[in-house]
């Protein structure tokens, strides 16, 4: 199940909360009881290698 990284906007607490998908834009209570809460956008990093390079200009 995802993982989604959440602040409160009223002390400031930043937490995480395991939902699905489907549920990921609804409202979320911040430990401390407060309901004013925003979903912070969260960096994912993918890692590989390819084998293909890009074409070379010259």
């Amino acid at each position: 199940m995802p993982r989604y990284e959440y602040r409160c906007r009223s002390c400031g607490d930043t937490f995480e909360l395991s939902r699905p998908m489907a549920e990921s834009g609804d409202p979320a209570v911040c430990p401390a009881g407060h309901g004013d809460t925003v979903k912070l956008l969260s960096a994912v990093a993918v890692g590989g290698s390819s084998s293909v390079s890009a074409p070379r200009e010259g």
